[in-house]
């Protein structure tokens, strides 16, 4: 089952980490169709937010078709979304570690990790590759 973690210093609103954090999960693999979220009342629980926070978060999820809602068991993870099976993350995953331990170790700070990644990601959708 998946722990949610928040970041209150992201900018990103607290239902919004949830959404962010269950797609990536389902995107990685490490949600699969079938498997239970959390119930509202253990996410309220370990991060000492408001029920309709989270209520917030599952509906939006519910609406994109991930996840469904069944009353009175929990809200489960109805569909992966596209792309490459997870197994092929793996390799990706340690190449990606390698650099940004080398970016760290550079001097990088995290703003200047996430700037840079973005640029990247700018310059190779305008080249068409991402």
């Amino acid at each position: 089952m998946i722990q949610f973690r928040l970041d209150a210093r992201s900018g990103v609103s607290t239902y919004l980490q949830i959404v962010h954090q269950v797609r990536h999960a389902v995107r990685l693999g490490m949600l699969r169709p079938g498997d239970q979220l959390p119930t509202v009342k253990e996410v309220v629980g370990s991060l000492a937010i408001n029920p309709n926070t989270v209520l917030k978060a599952y509906r939006e999820l519910e609406h994109d078709g991930l996840v469904e809602g069944r009353p009175g068991v929990g809200t489960f993870v109805r569909e992966s979304v596209g792309g490459p099976p997870p197994s092929n993350h793996a390799a990706l995953r340690r190449g990606l570690d390698r650099w940004l331990h080398a970016a760290f170790a550079a001097g990088l700070d995290v703003e200047d990790v996430r700037a840079l990644f973005e640029t990247s990601m700018q310059d190779l959708r305008e080249e068409g590759v991402a």
